[in-house]
């Protein structure tokens, strides 16, 4: 009797052996642009891998960038560069280590019965709505690069009523938000201005991880973005029903009917696979065009300078 209560006492731990905590956040509500995830996460494949991941939403008030660097949770999805160039510029050691988003889906939209129809026609535009983060974004980009007049510019306070007023005023959007809420609205969808078609070649939805966990946790990041790159090929391929169930229960205020046009407009502008997903796999990101977004963004003072464009990011984890 003594031998066999032995036995059962040595093995009984190492069957018992759990996966690895691991917490990523987003930047914000649950939503399709995050579907991927979602799928890797209600599939499975984070588990198979040995995470037990756990996903914290983001949205108003949320600040789960400074989760990241005060080591409360493992990873972060980070919107476009710019914000990672700024913090690295300012001491934080940070990275990203991957790119879901292979285009911003920052977007400028007019009115189908107005007269600006084209890129170019935007720049007459009066008044154009844009925030205050967007003025000294991608705005700035606009004025240096396209000649965009911000004498032109009111403040675009997240509210379209302004625009729908004025056939001949245009404001900044969102690709998967913006136009579907107007068209609700009016029965027509905008005309739609991506800013990543007229040369705003920056990567959205990044994965940044701290240098510190990029040097102690190489095998559960590495877990984590590969089970991520299945996720979204089966969310945009594949039976996604029980992910959308899952971001619904997450977001109550999604509808079906949302997120069918929003995963629709991911693959129509081709938000996450792209010639270079086809040959690299989803999430990839080249450094050749992180350092072509960092000196134009540079040039017209939207980023802070490095000593080293090269410290922000880490290609480890996105080789085949």
């Amino acid at each position: 009797m003594r031998h066999f209560i032995f036995i059962f006492i040595l093995f009984f731990p190492i069957s018992a052996s759990a996966n690895t905590n691991f917490i990523f956040a987003t930047n914000w509500v649950a939503q399709p642009e995050h579907g991927g995830f979602y799928q890797a996460l209600s599939d499975g494949e984070y588990k198979k891998c040995g995470l037990d991941l756990d996903i914290i939403q983001g949205g108003p008030g949320s600040n789960n960038r400074a989760k990241l660097i005060t080591n409360k949770i493992d990873v972060y999805m980070g919107g476009n560069l710019i914000q990672l160039i700024n913090s690295r510029a300012e001491g934080v050691p940070i990275k990203t280590i991957a790119a879901f988003f292979q285009k911003d889906p920052q977007i400028v939209i007019s009115h189908p019965e107005g007269n600006l129809r084209t890129w170019e026609d935007l720049r007459n535009a009066d008044p154009i709505y844009i925030s205050d983060m967007g003025l000294v974004t991608f705005f700035r980009w606009m004025e240096r690069e396209h000649n965009f007049d911000a004498e032109k510019r009111r403040p675009y306070l997240f509210n379209s009523a302004p625009f729908l007023a004025n056939k001949n005023s245009a404001q900044q959007g969102y690709l998967t938000s913006e136009p579907y809420s107007i068209s609700k609205e009016i029965g027509v969808e905008p005309n739609v201005f991506l800013l990543a078609d007229h040369g705003f070649d920056t990567y959205s939805t990044t994965i940044e991880a701290m240098e510190s966990t990029i040097t102690n946790r190489k095998d559960e990041l590495r877990c984590f973005i590969d089970a991520s790159k299945i996720g979204w090929k089966n969310y945009l391929h594949g039976n996604a029903s029980k992910t959308n169930e899952l971001i619904k229960k997450e977001n109550p205020d999604i509808t079906d009917a949302k997120i069918k046009y929003s995963m629709n407009k991911l693959k129509e502008y081709g938000i996450v696979e792209t010639n270079d997903t086809q040959k690299y796999g989803i999430g990839y990101f080249s450094s050749e065009k992180i350092r072509k977004f960092y000196k134009q963004m540079l040039k017209y003072d939207v980023v802070k300078e490095l000593d080293d464009i090269n410290e922000i990011y880490t290609e480890e984890f996105i080789q085949k």
